[in-house]
């Protein structure tokens, strides 16, 4: 197995990079998909954040994400509060799927918002999905409805560009449209096969020095 760190800023479209590598045959590790399920109606990880956060379900009992965002990404204390829930649960399924893919030949793709702040040992590469901060902030806006200063809040929450660039094994541009986008992914694809294979116990958190 070849385990791919894929990450990006808000608004970066590494989703649409995650979605074309799957094309080609790529497993995929979403980290917000696996969030949403733990998040589902009736999960222990939704009564957890419940207790932890008060009145944050709609009326069908569903997670109101839109109101869990409005308060962690205001409150530095409030969002540690909201990762000290869901980073353990997020990462205990991610090395669950990683183990079940570790024997096998296939190229797996972690795809996770926060790999550049929270990095992962034994890595076959990391892949950076870059585009314009502005042009990224725009796109949230226009394409998921999303209001501009949350988006900002949001980024301003992320690494920063240079941070990301600088640790990147590769770098996709996503400044330009699809054909630019899927040229790359071609190129990439070819790349992996000269990659390693993951480390054993690829996709546990790199610990933090004291």
């Amino acid at each position: 197995m070849k385990l791919i760190g894929l990450t990006g800023a808000i608004g970066s479209g590494k989703s649409s990079v995650s979605a074309l590598l799957a094309r080609k045959g790529a497993i995929v590790i979403d980290g917000d998909a696996i969030a949403k399920q733990l998040q589902q109606k009736g999960s222990p990880t939704l009564a957890k954040l419940v207790e932890a956060f008060g009145e944050i379900l709609l009326p069908s009992g569903d997670l109101d994400r839109q109101k869990v965002a409005s308060i962690v990404f205001n409150d530095a204390e409030m969002l540690k509060k909201l990762n000290a829930i869901m980073h353990p649960a997020i990462g205990d399924e991610i090395m669950r799927r990683i183990n079940v893919e570790m024997p096998s030949q296939n190229i797996v793709v972690l795809d996770m918002p926060l790999l550049v702040e929270n990095p992962r040992d034994g890595m076959s590469a990391l892949v950076i999905v870059d585009v314009d901060p502005e042009l990224a902030i725009s796109r949230v806006v226009q394409y998921r409805g999303m209001d501009e200063a949350d988006a900002r809040r949001r980024m301003a929450n992320q690494a920063n560009r240079e941070d990301r660039l600088r640790v990147a094994d590769r770098v996709i541009d996503n400044n330009q449209g699809i054909e630019q986008l899927e040229a790359q992914i071609d190129d990439l694809w070819d790349w992996f096969a000269t990659l390693a294979d993951a480390k054993p116990g690829a996709g546990t958190l790199t610990k933090k020095s004291a």
